[in-house]
């Protein structure tokens, strides 16, 4: 269970890194993905449960990794955030990721992009 938890959250980083390259260089992309949030019932629901599933393997893993506190915080919140969103109404989950997506112009993406680099690469080393 501790290796796939491991691996379920090099996978994560994985994604979060890509996450920013596609926000760098493909902000107008990063935009629309955004736009899609809470689109379906397959994209919200499919969303929200990999989103517990990865929470659970941070807590899991968390006391085994280089910042057991800072995964325990991380863990826990992405698995509340992940129950409030099972019981939001899909509706009002895409209605909030299209008003973000509004906010957040191409170049806010790029501005980000570094975040979501050293996020990635943080979670990362935290568990190698």
């Amino acid at each position: 269970m501790m290796l796939l938890s491991k691996w379920l959250i090099i996978l994560f980083g994985v994604f979060i890194i890509t996450a920013g390259v596609i926000m760098l260089f493909k902000p107008l992309k990063a935009r629309e993905i955004l736009r899609k949030a809470g689109s379906t019932n397959l994209i919200n629901y499919g969303e929200i449960t990999i989103r517990l599933l990865i929470a659970i393997a941070i807590i899991l893993y968390a006391d085994l990794s280089k910042y057991p506190d800072a995964l325990n915080i991380l863990g826990w919140f992405m698995l509340v955030t992940a129950l409030i969103l099972y019981v939001v109404p899909r509706k009002l989950h895409h209605y909030f990721s299209l008003q973000c997506a509004e906010i957040l112009k191409p170049l806010y993406f790029r501005l980000l992009s570094p975040f979501s680099f050293l996020f990635g690469s943080v979670v990362i080393y935290s568990v190698i």
